[in-house]
């Protein structure tokens, strides 16, 4: 059985166990959540989707 799971779904969950594990304080998660929010309509959205899309790639290959 395979088991899908969207990289914003994964990233979601990391950011709400580092909110909750008291990592990091809420304005620093605003901010890294504007700064993905902004990025992700720049022109780097291109080449960050790439690299992300070949990492998983290459991790999906190793087994």
């Amino acid at each position: 059985m395979t088991l899908t799971v969207s990289a914003a779904v994964l990233l979601g969950i990391a950011a709400i166990a580092i909110l909750r594990g008291r990592y990091v304080g809420p304005g620093a998660a605003a901010v890294f959540f504007l700064f993905g929010f902004f990025t992700a309509g720049t022109g780097a959205y291109g080449p960050i989707k790439s690299f992300c899309t070949a990492v998983a790639n290459a991790i999906t290959q190793l087994t």
